[in-house]
Order: structure tokens, then sequence, then C-alpha cells
């Protein structure tokens, strides 16, 4: 994939990504002064923050799949990006317009019109975060569709990690302008209702942008058979059942449909992960909590443990102006990291290909624990500044590398997700069990043999030995159907199954860091506790399937 038409049109196809994030960090950055205002305690606000990652590890699967099996005539991955993107505007426009809704909507006591504004809130926040996080997944699953080669699916996840650090960059440069100075803003009503009203903006351009440039292929996973069409054009009933055939192959009724057939099936699929999605999984959930408890904590530990401010001092006073002070100079910080992953987005295939994709995510977790240790121990503003910047390149590469090499599984599941030689029934009556025939891959590139030998890239063994023959059934289930799973599950899946580790690095160090910070009286273990994951995220690492030569060992 070369040439400035095809790199542009990347850029556009990844539009929808930048407009995202755009959106999710300005909205979620100014969300919490909002909640203060309207009365919410600090103890409760983050609670409301957790609600969408919450949510979307409860939904992520259901989408995901239903994303693989969607039959629409707009293809399988757009109509769940419409429908979530639907629902980001509507949380853009709730949340400056909270108390103007609540006002028109209560009746009664001013009590009971601050109840309502508090839950307008909540709701926009959680609609928010759960459909703005949700929808990375049926685009990332698009970009899997669209790029089906391992360069080229390589090169369009480093633009989609690209877009998302562009998006951080602007999405946290926006709130800190002040908009309530400007004709805009005396027009709309303030300084909210001018910051939202350009993410709608900016929203609905990247939405119809990303939608004109995607056509999607055709599915890989087929449906069935397509019913008979009789061809009646003056027949109402022709009509109504083409009306009803429409109705059923929409997004909202293909995931209704997946939610009450499917839920078992699935759930079973995203319990049952291959081997080597374990072991990605496994390292990205380290890695992602690593990094999260580093960004969602940084600000606070410039600002009370570096600048040695007091939060909850009086304004003015001198605490309270070192702590502010901290808070900007961690802004600058988390600014600037999200400057240095846009620099490593745009160079990551070349890396790639120069270092292979084990070394690239070694080294970049390798650095980003040294930077936090270094941050842990260092007292000098500009050192802890530049090491945070450094953190930008974990970042790059754990939006890049997981997602390329997920893709990578899917197009040879018959080497990376086998899971077990067991009987598999076939549709002309006959049966293959485990003593029929014995496929094994020679050191040949690509060459299947009837004769014992490395098989698809595993230690031999001997037909005698136990561990030859895997048993038929593990925990009172049929491994059959578990092999059958796998054969059946779509790439949006396992992209779900990533993208539930990311939501889950948020939603532990939300619970815990609070109760660890408190029972130490440091906040340096924000930063301590970051780079013990991110050591942790290095060791299962070395154990992540980067190609065939691993399955050996």
């Amino acid at each position: 994939m070369t040439g400035w038409r095809s790199q542009w049109r990347l850029v556009l196809l990844n539009s929808l990504t930048c407009g995202l994030e755009i959106c999710v960090a300005a909205g979620i950055t100014y969300v919490p002064p909002l909640l203060l205002e309207a009365g919410v305690e600090e103890q409760y606000m983050t609670m409301v923050l957790g609600i969408g990652p919450v949510l979307g590890l409860l939904f992520i699967p259901l989408i995901g799949s239903a994303s693989d099996h969607c039959n629409s005539s707009y293809g399988r991955r757009r109509p769940f990006i419409w429908l979530l993107s639907l629902g980001v505007l509507l949380a853009l426009f709730i949340i400056p317009h909270a108390d103007v809704l609540a006002a028109n909507l209560s009746w009664g006591s001013s009590r009971r019109n601050q109840a309502l504004q508090v839950g307008l809130l909540i709701l926009g926040v959680g609609l928010l975060d759960f459909c703005g996080q949700v929808c990375f997944t049926p685009l990332e699953a698009l970009l899997s569709d669209l790029y089906r080669d391992r360069d080229d699916c390589g090169q369009a996840f480093a633009m989609f990690s690209f877009m998302v650090s562009l998006g951080g960059c602007v999405g946290y440069l926006l709130p800190a302008l002040d908009w309530s100075g400007g004709l805009l803003s005396f027009y709309l009503g303030g300084q909210a209702e001018c910051l939202f009203s350009l993410l709608i903006l900016i929203f609905m351009v990247s939405v119809l942008v990303t939608m004109k440039v995607s056509e999607e292929p055709l599915s890989t996973l087929e449906p069935g058979p397509p019913e008979p069409r009789r061809c009646f054009p003056r027949s109402c009933c022709y009509l109504f059942q083409c009306k009803l055939r429409a109705l059923k192959s929409g997004p909202l009724m293909c995931l209704l449909r997946t939610c009450w057939s499917m839920t078992p099936a699935i759930y079973r699929s995203y319990c049952h992960v291959p081997r080597v999605m374990q072991q990605l999984c496994l390292a990205q959930l380290c890695s992602w909590m690593g990094v999260m408890s580093f960004m969602l904590f940084y600000t606070d530990f410039v600002g009370e443990g570096l600048y040695e401010g007091v939060p909850s001092a009086a304004p003015g006073t001198a605490l309270r102006q070192r702590y502010d002070e901290g808070i900007r100079m961690g802004s600058l910080g988390l600014f600037l990291q999200c400057a240095t992953s846009t620099f490593f987005s745009l160079v990551m295939s070349r890396l790639v290909r120069l270092f292979g994709s084990r070394s690239v995510y070694l080294s970049s977790m390798v650095c980003f624990t040294i930077s936090a240790l270094v941050i842990c121990l260092s007292k000098s503003v500009l050192l802890v500044t530049a090491m945070s910047a450094l953190t930008g390149f974990a970042y790059a590469t754990l939006q890049t590398l997981p997602y390329t090499l997920t893709c990578h599984y899917h197009k040879e599941k018959e080497v990376y997700m086998q899971n077990s030689k067991t009987q598999i029934p076939h549709t002309n009556g006959f049966t293959i069990t485990r003593d029929s025939v014995c496929l094994t891959l020679d050191s040949g590139p690509g060459d299947l043999n009837h004769k014992s030998g490395i098989s698809n890239g595993h230690v031999p063994h001997s037909r005698d030995e136990p561990g030859y023959y895997p048993s038929l059934y593990q925990n009172g289930a049929h491994l059959g159907l578990e092999s059958e799973d796998f054969e059946k599950r779509g790439v949006g899946l396992d992209f779900a199954i990533l993208d539930s580790t990311f939501l889950l690095s948020q939603v532990f160090p939300t619970l815990f860091m609070g109760m660890i910070v408190q029972f130490t009286e440091s906040v340096t273990m924000y930063i301590a506790s970051s780079a013990i994951f991110g050591a942790i995220g290095i060791y299962f690492a070395t154990h992540i399937i980067f190609d065939q030569k691993d399955l050996r060992s």
C-alpha cells in the first residue's frame, strides 16, 4: 500500500477515529467541573466516570459479534458505527444543556430540578463514554476488513493510532482555551455550550467523511443461504416483505437477535479464547493498566507530589496556587505524551520492518517502565516532564501492534487458532477423526505433508505419548464445540476482547488506587503502581505469539 492516494484514503477513513477521540477527550475532561457545579460530591464523581467502561465491558462482546454476523445492505460494520455515533451526538447535546432541559422537563421545587439536572448529566456522561469507547470496535473491524494483507493492516492501524493520538492532542487543548469572550459564545450561551457545539460540528464532519470513504467488502462469514426472491413489483405483499427484510437486516434488529439467540455462545467464545489471544490479551491488560494508571493520576501526582500543593486548600492561598500550577504542568506532560505518541504512530510501520514486532513491543514497555521509575525518584520538573513525554511510545504501540497481530491470527486461523485435533463432522456425512489423518507443516513455507515432524509450528510428539491427543472433555464441555467456535469466531469479537482490556484497565485503577494512596499516604504510589504494572506487562509480553516460530516454544 504505497502512494499518497492510499495514505490520504487512510487519513479520511480514520477521520471518525480522530473525531471520536477529540469528543471523548474534551468531553470527559470538561465533565468533572460540570458535575461538581451541579452538586455531585467528589467521591461519587469518580463512580459516574466509571459507568461508561463498565457498560462497555458488558456490551462490547455483543456488539463485536453482532457486527461479525450482521447481513445489512449497508455493510457489517457501518450500521453499528452509525448507531453508536448517534449516541455520541445525543450525549454531546445533553451534557451542556442539562440545566435547560431539567428546567423545561421538571415541575415543582428547585430541589427536584437539581436532581433531574444531575440525572441528565450522568446520562450524558455515561452515554458519551460508552458510545465513544465502544464505537472504536467496529471501526477497528472495518479497517481489518478493508486491509487484509499483514503489511497493509500494519499501516492501517499505524494510521489509526496516529489519528487517535492527534485527536487526543486536540481534545486536551480545546477545553484549555477560553471560549467565553468570543461572539459565538455570546450567542450560544457560554463556555460549555460553545465548546460542545464545536465538538458536535467536528464529530458530524468526521462521521460523514468516514462513511463516504469506506466501502465494505462482502462478508466473509456467510449468514446462510439466501432466501429465494419472488418478484411481484405491483404486489403490496412484496413491498411489505421487502420492508420487513430490510428491517430484519438492520443493525438494531441484528443486535437484538444476537442478544436473544447468541448471548450464551458469544460469552462462551468470549471466555474460551484461543491460546494466542489469551497471551496477547493478558499482556495487553497489564500494559494498559500501567499506562492508564499513569494517565489518570499523573496530573494529581505533579500537583501534590512534585509541587507539594494541596487541592483542598482555600482558593488564592499559596498551597492552592502551587497545586494549580502543578496541574497545568501535568497537563503539559500529557499533551507531550500525545505528541510523542503521534510521532511514533507515523514511524511504527518502519520500526516493525526494521526491528520486528517483538522488539518494538518490548522496547516500548521497557521505556515506559523506566520512565515511570525515574518519575518516582526524581524531583526535577524538567526531567519528569521529559519522562512523561517518553511514555507516548508505549501508548502508540498498544494501539497498533495488538490489532495487527489479531488480524494476522485471523488470516492464518488454521495455524494460530487450531485448538484441538478432535473429530470434526462434515456436511457430506463423513467424519474426520484424530486417527484419520495427521497434517504437519514442513520446514518449507506452506508445505503440508502426511508425515511426522513439526506440526503447525509445535514441537512434535509421539503418537503414544499421553499429551498427543487432547481430552475430548474438559471441565464438562466437549472440545469439539469449542473448536467449532474457534472456526466461526470473527475478528470483531477478538477486537472486542482487546478493547475490553482497555476498559478494564480503567476500572481497576479507579477502584483500588484511592485506597492504596490513602493507606501509604503518598501520591507517588500512583506512578509506582504504573511502573509495577509495566514490569508485569513486560513479563507477559515475552509470551506473546508474534509469528510461527513462537509456537514451537
